[in-house]
């Protein structure tokens, strides 16, 4: 594996992560460590998908504390996951969004900053000139991943406003709600089980380490 050097060529091309890195005033030294994160040996690297939640996670972090909102340890975490898992429930969504705009946040235009794996491929590879020798396999699962996670959207708003619909038309009786829609996997070779997205990142069951 190695890093591509930042030429003048490799800075022309337009990144939505390097223009909020300089937005949100990140310093320089950011863009080095998704680099570093994204290109490390065995267990220390990150996958694109990773390190699009640690990007989107800090421009969080960033809005609070410009804010002057207070938060504990752990809480920019599950802030960022009540704001973008689906399987939150809108009530939990609702108030969340309602507490950083009570600080003066806007939401709208916060989450529409949040970038996707995507994005942070782009920077890294077209932006910054940086490889990885596995990479192609990375894309490879990353696509695999994304049908899935889209069919899987689909399925859940169908779900939602289906029982959206029965409740209103006082079918079936349900207070505030929560879907889940799950893909799992079960090896019978070790008996291991994993949700679909878990395994195909993992790159397998506990067949590998035996």
């Amino acid at each position: 594996m190695n890093s591509g050097t930042d030429d003048e060529e490799s800075r022309t091309v337009d990144s939505k992560v390097a223009r909020l890195i300089d937005s949100y005033d990140l310093g320089g030294a950011y863009g080095d460590r998704l680099e570093a994160l994204w290109t490390a040996d065995g267990g220390e690297r990150e996958s694109l998908r990773t390190l699009a939640d640690r990007f989107n996670k800090r421009l969080l972090e960033v809005a609070v504390t410009d804010a002057g909102m207070s938060t504990v340890d752990g809480e920019i975490t599950n802030i960022y996951r009540l704001l973008t898992d689906e399987e939150v429930s809108s009530g939990n969504r609702i108030e969340a969004r309602r507490r950083l705009e009570q600080h003066g946040i806007d939401v709208d235009a916060l989450t529409q900053d949040f970038v996707t794996y995507q994005a942070i491929r782009s920077f890294l590879k077209e932006y910054r000139g940086a490889q990885y020798e596995d990479e192609s396999q990375t894309d490879r699962t990353g696509g695999v991943v994304d049908t899935v996670q889209r069919l899987k959207s689909r399925t859940r708003s169908v779900a939602e406003t289906s029982l959206e619909q029965l409740r209103g038309a006082d079918r079936i009786a349900l207070g505030e709600f929560r879907l889940f829609i799950d893909v799992g996997v079960h090896c019978e070779e070790c008996n291991s089980q994993y949700e679909f997205v878990e395994l195909v990142e993992r790159r397998g069951c506990d067949c590998r380490s035996e």
